[in-house]
This record gives C-alpha cells, sequence and structure tokens, in this order.
C-alpha cells in the first residue's frame, strides 16, 4: 500500500527595507530566497514545493502592510492558492505586532501555514505562537527604540545649533549640510522687515510685494528636483516675520538654541517686529472665536467666479451681530486681487434656501428621484417618501440650523459668487440622496 504525500504550495516572502544594492546581479533579495528554497528542498518529502511566483519588496519598510509584495501575496492567500509561506526571518513580513496579528488570523482562516527559516517555529503549534508573540513584540520594541533614537539625535542637533535638512529658509542656501547666507536674498530678507515697520499692514506689504513680482525661496532639493517660488501672500509673511533664523536662532518645538549659522538680521529689527506681530494678537483671536460661533450655512460650498473660496465671518456691534463671507483671496492678497472681497451673508443663504425651498416642492424633480430609489429599493414606500419630503418645506424655519444646514449639503453643488449675481448649481443626486437619507426615519417609526 503506497503513501500518497499532499503537496503543499509554498509561497516564498522576501523584503530590504531601502534600496541600496538592489541594482546589484545578486542583491539581498536574491540571498533570502536561495536560503527559502534550500528549506523548502529539505522538506520535500513532506511534500513541500515553491510556487515559482516571487513575492518581492525592495525598498520598503515592515511597519506598514502598504506593499505591492506582501498585497498580491495576501490575496493569493485569500483565493486558496497558498498553503505554506516562507519568510527568512518574521520580521521580513511585518515588523508591526498589530498587522503581524491580523496576518496570523488570515492565515489561520485559509488553514496557511507561516514559516521562518531562521528561527523554525509553526504557527499552527501553540509553542510556534508563543516563540511569534515574542519575536514580534522584540521586533516592533527595535522598531520603536530606532525612532526614538532619530528623535533624540534631532533634538540634540537642533539644541546644537545644526541645521536638520529641509526646505532652507529665505535668506539662505544649504552647503555642505549646513546653512550659508544668500546675499541677493538677505538683503530681500531685510527690506520685507523694514517694509512691515515702515507700513504697519502685512495686507498693504503683501499687495506691494506681489505687484512687484516677488516670490518665496526657489531652490533644488538633493535628489534634483526644482521647487519654484511663488508670489508671497500674508501668511507666508507671518511666519517668515516669526522664524528666527534670522537672528542666528535654531527654533525646535517651541525651544530657541543659538544657531551654527551666521545671523542676517539685526535683533532689534526683528524684536520689533515681533512686538508688533503681538500687539494685534488677543484681539484677533477674539474676534476668530466670536466669528466661529455664529452660524455659516455655506461653509464649505460658496466661491467667487475667479475660483477662491469663500470663508464665513463675522463682526460685532454691541449685540448686534453682521455675518458675511469674505473672499480668501483677500485675506491672503488684498481686496484689490479679487472681483469680490465679501457679501452678506444673510441675503446670500437667503436665495439658496428659496432656491432648494423651490426644488423640495417641484413635482417633476420629486418624481425622477423617487423613481431613481425605488429602482435601487423595491421595497421603497413611496406614498411614505413623498409625505416626509412635502412635511420638509412648510416647516423649515422650524427646523433646527445643524437640520437645514445637513439639507442644503445634500442639495447643493456649489454656489458662485460674481460682481453681477448669484449662481446656485443643484447635486444632480441630491434629492434622491435626501430621500434615502430620510427613509430610515419613516422605516423604523
Amino acid at each position: 500500500m503506497t503513501l500518497i504525500t499532499r503537496k503543499l504550495r509554498c509561497a516564498i516572502y522576501t523584503r530590504k527595507s531601502t534600496e541600496e544594492g538592489l541594482e546589484q546581479n545578486y542583491n539581498s533579495l536574491d540571498a533570502q530566497r536561495d536560503a527559502c528554497e534550500a528549506y523548502i528542498a529539505s522538506q520535500k518529502s513532506e511534500g513541500w514545493v515553491a510556487l515559482p511566483e516571487a513575492y518581492n519588496d525592495g525598498g520598503f519598510s515592515g511597519g506598514t502592510l502598504n506593499r505591492p509584495g506582501v498585497q498580491r501575496l495576501l490575496d493569493d492567500v485569500r483565493e486558496g492558492l497558498v498553503d505554506v509561506i516562507v519568510v527568512y526571518k518574521i520580521d521580513r513580513l511585518s515588523r508591526s505586532l498589530v498587522d503581524f496579528a491580523k496576518l496570523v488570523e488570515l492565515f489561520d482562516a485559509q488553514k496557511v501555514t507561516f514559516v521562518s527559516v531562521t528561527q523554525s517555529f509553526n504557527t499552527t503549534t501553540s509553542m510556534g505562537r508563543l516563540t511569534l508573540n515574542i519575536l514580534l513584540s522584540f521586533a516592533q520594541f527595535e522598531r520603536e527604540l530606532g525612532g526614538e533614537r532619530v528623535r533624540d539625535k534631532i533634538a540634540a542637533s537642533r539644541a546644537k545649533g545644526i541645521w536638520m535638512g529641509g526646505m532652507p529658509p529665505l535668506g539662505y542656501d544649504v552647503v555642505d549640510r549646513k546653512l550659508v547666507p544668500n546675499p541677493t536674498e538677505a538683503a530681500l530678507v531685510r527690506r520685507l522687515f523694514e517694509r512691515y515697520i515702515a507700513l504697519g499692514s502685512m495686507t498693504t506689504l503683501s499687495r506691494e510685494l506681489r505687484a512687484q513680482g516677488v516670490t518665496t525661496k526657489s531652490w533644488t532639493t538633493l535628489k534634483d528636483k526644482t521647487r519654484a517660488g511663488k508670489l508671497i501672500d500674508k501668511g507666508y509673511l507671518y511666519k517668515l516675520f516669526r522664524n528666527p533664523v534670522f537672528i542666528g536662532v535654531a527654533a525646535y518645538k517651541g525651544q530657541h538654541f543659538a544657531g551654527e549659522h551666521e545671523a542676517i538680521l539685526d535683533r532689534a529689527v526683528w524684536e520689533q517686529v515681533q512686538a508688533m506681530l503681538g500687539r494685534g494678537e488677543p484681539e484677533q483671536r477674539a474676534r476668530q472665536n466670536r466669528s466661529s460661533r455664529a452660524p455659516a450655512l455655506l461653509k464649505g460650498l460658496i466661491f467667487s467666479d475667479d475660483g477662491w473660496a469663500m470663508t464665513p465671518g463675522a463682526t460685532f456691534k454691541g449685540d448686534k451681530v453682521y455675518r458675511y463671507y469674505v473672499n480668501t483671496a483677500s485675506m491672503k492678497i488684498g481686496k484689490e486681487a479679487c472681483s469680490v472681497a465679501r457679501v452678506p451673508a444673510g441675503e446670500i443663504e437667503a436665495a439658496v434656501i428659496a432656491q432648494v425651498r423651490n426644488v423640495l416642492q417641484a413635482p417633476e424633480v420629486m418624481s425622477q428621484a423617487i423613481r431613481e430609489v425605488v429602482a435601487l429599493d423595491p421595497a421603497a414606500d413611496a406614498q411614505q417618501v413623498i409625505t416626509t419630503l412635502q412635511s420638509i418645506e412648510p416647516v423649515w424655519e422650524e427646523l433646527f440650523p445643524a437640520e437645514q444646514a445637513r439639507i442644503i449639503q445634500l442639495l447643493v453643488e456649489r454656489v458662485t459668487v460674481s460682481p453681477t449675481g448669484l449662481r446656485i448649481d443643484m447635486k444632480t443626486a441630491g434629492m434622491r440622496e435626501l430621500i434615502q437619507s430620510v427613509m430610515p426615519e419613516r422605516q423604523a417609526a
């Protein structure tokens, strides 16, 4: 009587964290595969057969499963095409304990065995699981420890005033990993500080600079990618004026250290600008806090005709609140840069609400939407839905602002404001989405 051995299909997975050395004829991935194939060959009597597919990930971290090779492997596992997964070391598959727990759960569901060549164990046994968890805990500990070392090194380097990379600030170039003053840009930085002191207005300065075509820094990365400068706006100026790098200081997480680079700005000038910026901050924060409490029905929906988003704002005179939508271009560049600087919120919202209420009353729009909903859900009670929608329009004024906003968001695609008028674009499937949103409430009743 001949004993028939079941063939076990073995998938070999290999990974290398960096791309260094992958261009070689025989690299780390090849060495890992050879070791796994040799192990599979030693188990030939048990029916082990190596699959020809190469599940490789070169230059990918083991801290995430977002890797093409491992995703192809998992897809084949789900399709039932793999019986055994063979790796050189378990951290090749994953360095995350959470991710590996999910993988083991999938392997169990698909009756797939996991084997490490250099850490011999089998996940189908309790001892194998214990060994797996211990090894994974140490792998994750090593990964987190490495991250801590990097962060500590950066903090220590910043404390010594060392430049740690990234986009160099305006006024400096990076030479041999150090900040070196750029004479032309340094003169520009000094001019920016002096002009702000003279003008006292960030908006006026921003408008002046844009008219002159002054841009942010253009630079080339270590990978020879060119980053072109952009026209300066108020947001960039605020960041630039707050940056202490110009007075020879290295900042890191709110702390200031003496930098190893040369200062390009007089400290007295920098401190004068800080004082000017600080005077307006408490009042500005108070205005923002009060404005944020004012309702904004069209937030995220309203734009000017030149494409800029319009954001809600408000002014307060005693107990009276004056709401409006302001063009973000006027905030960043100046009122002269946009076709519509701001519009009264009440008038715009009233026009949009009137349009929405007309839509809720339009029989042809409602009929088309109901037909689409019934086609998707034959069990839907069309008459019940009609009754519910018809009850919305008469009680609109009594709805909570949040409910009004929800309906507006469902039905309105975009509101465009121009000097000559207003355009309201409705969502094609807006009424259908509104119907679907109210159906569960009616059915539950």
